[in-house]
């Protein structure tokens, strides 16, 4: 019964109450009998004790619940409540892979801020329907309507709003539903919360209900030529009709219906369940999954259907004391314990033992896993995330999921008292399960560097290395992390086109190669436009490059034999990984062979490799190196007295502010800042404003740096 099925996600900035929201989900739906509180600790999805300790979400956690539709049969729910924190952003990301649909939760105080953009984004990319749930309204300060103005302004959404506050702030009453143009009031008198009272809508709301009824009949209306039809004629619109027109527009993403309430004082959390119900895809409503034939390359697709060859996603590990707890999604077919399956991303055969139902920490034993089912199975020692499982005699490999590049780093030590192969161990099992963190080791200063999105994100990853390797959280000596270093990039100056000639002579055969390369640093508008050439291509092996490295093949008559381009492909694209004088990767480059020569007996496939490795050198030299460094976008959140120095601040930090505001007393800046200057900004942050302000940062673009402002480690003098 797959049109039984919602697999949904719960996104949002941090702090706007997705937590929370799960918790009462869990509680409504009979699944959990004590609710949790964030406050308090114990919550079911934050079940991880550093999440406790500061009280944010870190792993995105997997709950399933049953629910009822409005015909009273019964509806399994899948939610994965994500992190709300910018450096966490991976764990949205591949959340939003697999998932059908997701709920934004916006808080109605701060409104839309950063991150709800950055995850809203994510969700447009991956062309996921979505809700919006606008929470806190008792809030002091909340504002309904600003924030569906700034979901118009700031994500280009287009709300339908489909329940309004019936008063905010402390004077909240409950919530009008405008589809049946009710009252819905909690019974005080209720201990358990469960008991609600449905009224026809106060004289002292009616106006204000009933135009904001024509406005969402407006909205639905461009889902539904019917309903167009009923306005026009001045004729009432029957409800099953507006349902229809709801879920219709919101499976096509024509427009997001919103939703009010306030999870903390238990309004408006069942009528969301009910609005995922009606609004939110089955598996079945998605489009069938693309993929390829791993070997032949040819595109193939698998419907939601269990008649169909297994075909599935793992798109999270978790390292557990006995073996890893690997999170599946499955497309197609039906998945058993005990049954072996390959793994078509690294060629192995895998045994899942068995896989379970999550609820949280908790587990249910599963027989068997349906399309649209999501799981987490033991078993498995060689797939991880973003790895396919599927049929052995049907193979397909899924897109894996893209991950955004580490930019911060850190030289981590650890005393030689810690066994250097457990702690080894434990980090390579870290990185495996965080595709956004990356270790490696310096070759100059033999540091080990561990390079993620942000300094919480590794100070989080140091925490759980220390409760792998059992060290003490509160000891800080054992295992340290050093200066947070900058994840520069670099290019060419500028655009030089010469001949190398390559020829080595050792006693038998020689090297012999030449060639003429023109080395062009690209502009935003041409990488644009290689982009927009890749995709016109359609061919689904050939994907922009993610560093903006592409390699022009414009020899003719034969100039250099065929057989010699891929290594010289392959010798200037090993340059580019990371530059001979600064030791960071080449971006926005495009390299254009169109000429070159060969010798009968003395050139080979090496030969042209080592000659494009050396040429690519010698462009550096003489094209000169333009360095590059990340540039975040930052969001100031402060009362309006301090907006004066918070904007020196920026100043002083090379920081170039795009935009202020304010709204209530509270000013809100927005800057574009180097990263290099942003460590520590927390601490200047405080003490600027008496621990009064707030600031959040996500990744904007890279920019030209002169090289007297990086910040470059200085080769060590030993």
């Amino acid at each position: 019964m797959l049109d039984k099925v919602r697999n949904i996600g719960i996104m949002a900035h941090v702090d706007a109450g997705k937590t929370t929201t799960t918790e009462r989900i869990l509680y409504y739906s009979g699944t959990k009998h004590k609710v949790g509180d964030v406050d308090d600790g114990d919550t079911t999805t934050d079940f991880d004790p550093l999440e406790r300790q500061k009280g944010i979400t870190i792993n995105s956690a997997a709950v399933s619940i049953d629910w009822a539709d409005r015909k009273n049969e019964p509806i399994a729910i899948n939610i994965i409540d994500t992190p709300g924190h910018v450096d966490f952003t991976a764990e949205v990301e591949r959340s939003l892979r697999v998932l059908d649909g997701a709920v934004g939760v916006f808080c109605a105080k701060g409104g839309v801020e950063v991150q709800s953009e950055t995850v809203w984004r994510q969700a447009t990319k991956y062309k996921v329907p979505r809700l919006a749930y606008v929470n806190k309204l008792d809030r002091m300060g909340a504002n309904f309507w600003g924030c569906v103005e700034q979901m118009k302004t700031k994500l280009r959404a287009n709300p339908v709003v489909v329940t309004i506050p019936a008063g905010q702030d402390s004077a909240l009453e409950g919530i009008i539903d405008l589809i049946e143009m009710k009252l819905i009031t909690r019974d005080l008198n209720d201990k358990t919360h469960r008991k609600f009272f449905t009224t026809d809508v106060p004289e002292k709301y009616l106006e204000e209900a009933k135009k904001r009824r024509v406005q969402m009949l407006d909205g639905v209306s461009a889902a539904s030529d019917e309903i167009t039809e009923l306005i026009l004629e001045e004729k009432e619109v029957p409800i099953p009709m507006i349902r229809a027109a709801l879920r219709k527009g919101t499976l096509e993403n024509i427009f997001t219906p919103v939703h009010c309430g306030s999870s903390k004082m238990f309004h408006g959390v069942q009528h969301l369940l009910d609005l995922v119900v009606d609004c939110l895809p089955s598996p079945l409503d998605r489009p069938p999954v693309d993929g390829l034939h791993p070997k032949t390359k040819e595109a193939l697709k698998r419907k939601p259907d269990a008649a169909e060859p297994m075909s599935a996603l793992a798109f999270k590990t978790v390292a557990e004391v006995n073996g890893d707890l690997v999170y599946i999604r499955v497309y197609s077919g039906e998945m058993k314990p005990g049954e072996t399956y390959t793994n078509t991303t690294n060629g192995r055969k895998e045994r899942i033992a068995r896989f379970y139902r999550m609820m949280g920490d908790k587990r249910v034993a599963l027989e068997k896993a349906n399309p649209g089912d999501i799981v987490a199975a033991m078993g498995l020692s060689e797939t991880y995330t973003g790895n396919t499982l599927c049929d052995p005699d049907q193979p397909i490999a899924l897109e894996a999921i893209q991950f955004p590049k580490p930019v911060v780093s850190q030289a981590l030590s650890f005393s030689k008292t810690l066994d250097s192969g457990k702690v080894g161990e434990a980090l390579n099992r870290l990185v495996r399960d965080d595709p956004t963190l990356k270790t490696h080791t310096d070759e100059e200063t033999k540091d080990t560097i561990i390079s993620g999105m942000g300094e919480l994100h590794l100070e989080i990853s140091i925490e759980k290395l220390k409760r792998a390797v059992g060290v003490p959280q509160e000891d800080t000596k054992l295992i340290t992390l050093g200066k947070p270093r900058v994840a520069y990039r670099q290019c060419l100056a500028r655009q030089v086109d010469f001949e190398y000639k390559f020829q080595k002579q050792t006693g038998g055969r020689g090297k012999f190669a030449v060639i003429s390369v023109k080395y062009s640093p690209l502009t935003p508008e041409q990488i644009e436009e290689k982009v927009k050439e890749i995709e016109e291509l359609g061919d689904p092996k050939v994907k922009p490059d993610p560093n903006s490295v592409y390699f022009k093949n414009s020899i003719t008559q034969g100039a250099i034999d065929k057989q010699y381009i891929p290594s010289v492909e392959e010798g200037l694209r090993e340059g580019a990984k990371k530059g001979y004088k600064y030791p960071f990767p080449f971006v926005d480059l495009e390299f254009d062979l169109h000429f070159g020569k060969m010798h009968d007996v003395d050139s080979s496939q090496d030969a042209f490799y080592l000659c494009a490795l050396e040429a690519f050198r010698e462009a550096q030299e003489r094209g000169g190196i333009e360095l590059r460094e990340p540039i975040m976008k930052v969001v100031v959140v402060s009362p309006k007295d301090y907006q004066g120095q918070i904007s020196g601040n920026i100043s002083s930090k090379r920081g170039v502010i795009e935009e202020t505001s304010e709204d209530g007393g509270i000013a809100q800046v927005v800057a574009k800042v180097p990263l290099a200057n942003l460590f520590g900004y927390t601490n200047d942050l405080r003490s600027a404003t008496k621990g009064q302000a707030s600031f959040s940062m996500e990744f904007s673009h890279y920019a030209a740096v002169p090289v007297e402002l990086a910040d470059i480690p200085k080769p060590d003098k030993k």
